[in-house]
């Protein structure tokens, strides 16, 4: 494989064969781990019967695939993300570079992606010992692109190749995506809520002195006669 050299990398080739850490929750390779591209095989000279094909630009030949996206169809989103507890400050200055890149960049989306997103540590045991981190998109910006790398490489393209291996390395596992929908908005003004569904009938509350009722049961009858006065003492002689 030749050298790398310091040219960013094309978003296709980036994010075609890294998925910004597990995204699609499985392995990614090194970036750089990226085969060059085969040459294009020597094409051979059409005989005077044959007629010349066009021959199509390399960089439609090569086309690298599409990663997916990574987008929220909920009025909300969250990413749960464990990382690898000796790895916790690789992970944060990430966020901090992904945070700049919200910041900087000059689409607008990016900028409305950023008012609802915050990056949260839990101060509980993860799994297996790894520190979880929840990011929280509230609201999600449906249909905007939240794929990690893809961010950092509009606002840093040649800085994300050293960005990403660092990223790459924390997680100690994929990324785990959930959608939510508004049930309740408790902060906001109570509505009146809908009648509760009723099973079977409605029996009354069983009375004062039958079983089970609080107090005395069925079989216990409170004393009707008057409490006798106690008798004094003798005098002693």
């Amino acid at each position: 494989m030749g050298a790398m050299s310091n040219r960013p990398l094309g978003r296709n080739v980036l994010l075609g064969g890294l998925v910004a850490a597990g995204l699609a929750l499985a392995p990614v390779s090194p970036l750089s781990a990226q085969t060059p591209p085969p040459s294009a095989p020597e094409t051979q000279q059409p005989t005077p019967s044959q007629d010349p094909q066009p021959q199509q630009p390399q960089e439609q030949q090569q086309q690298q695939p599409q990663a997916p996206a990574l987008t929220f169809e909920g009025d909300a989103g969250m990413l749960l993300m464990q990382v690898k507890p000796d790895k916790t400050a690789d992970f944060e200055a990430v966020m901090g570079k992904l945070h700049e890149a919200l910041s900087k960049s000059d689409k607008p989306e990016r900028r409305q992606q950023a008012e609802g997103w915050k990056i949260y540590r839990s101060t509980d045991p993860g799994p297996g010992g790894n520190v979880l981190y929840v990011a929280i998109m509230d609201p999600a910006l449906k249909g905007a692109d939240y794929t990690f790398a893809m961010i950092l490489y509009e606002v840093f393209p040649t800085e994300v190749q050293q960005i990403f291996p660092v990223f790459r390395d924390a997680f100690a596992a994929g990324l785990n995506k959930v959608n939510l929908n508004l049930v309740q908005d408790f902060g906001s003004a109570a509505r009146p809520a809908p009648p509760l569904p009723t099973s079977g009938t409605t029996q009354d509350a069983p009375a004062p002195g039958d079983s089970g009722a609080t107090g005395t049961t069925g079989s216990e009858t409170p004393s009707t006669s008057e409490p006798q006065t106690p008798q004094s003492p003798p005098d002693p002689q």
